[in-house]
């Protein structure tokens, strides 16, 4: 190994500044491999019975629910460290929600995992993206609540993008994190919205 010096040859390092090169080169490859293990993502086929069948003429292309009023207002505020999904599942037990609509929420993450849909054929197919080190705030959650059920979805953002998907385990909230749901009444059947094989 050596340096091309002035007048193109080839000047020998010495041994000491190999190993800073060395070293240099093998520091590089951890902080890679750290970014990578960091980050994971994984695609998942999500396969159900209706894949094959094409669309029902009985079921309508679109359709209404009158879910009238909501019947109160709540305010969830998560602390340092809570994970966010499973925060939300603990105040739909412990407040007895049966159907609802999130509305909003701020704050901020110290790390994410969402799933995204990936592709637009049958089966569908999802892809989870984990960082467990990746801080941002967090700028937007919409979703329901059907039946006790959460499908929540939440928006990030970063100096250089915005960004969400569907809200998985592992989201950690850093400063704080806010999430405002409106509750709807327990008799309407809220239990097709989110099914792909009612079509």
């Amino acid at each position: 190994m050596g340096l091309v010096a002035p007048g193109g040859t080839r000047a020998a390092l010495s041994p000491l500044s190999r190993y800073a090169v060395t070293m240099r080169t093998f520091i590089l490859l951890l902080a890679s491999l750290a970014v990578a293990a960091a980050q994971q993502t994984r695609v998942v086929t999500n396969h159900s019975p209706g894949d094959a069948r094409p669309n029902d003429p009985k079921v309508p292309d679109v359709y209404s629910v009158d879910a009238g009023k909501f019947e109160r207002v709540l305010i969830f505020r998560f602390k340092y460290q809570a994970d966010l999904l499973a925060g939300l599942e603990q105040m739909v037990k412990q407040n007895r929600i049966r159907n609802g609509v999130i509305l909003a929420a701020a704050g901020s993450v110290t790390g994410y995992q969402v799933h995204q849909v990936v592709n637009g054929t049958f089966p569908s197919k999802i892809m989870f993206e984990q960082r467990a080190d990746a801080p941002a705030d967090l700028i937007g959650m919409n979703g329901y609540i059907m039946n006790g059920r959460l499908h929540p979805h939440i928006t990030f953002a970063t100096p250089q993008n915005a960004f969400g998907g569907h809200l998985e385990p592992g989201t950690k909230v850093f400063t704080f994190a806010i999430v405002t749901v409106g509750v709807l009444p327990d008799n309407l059947d809220l239990s097709k919205l989110d099914d792909k094989d009612y079509r």
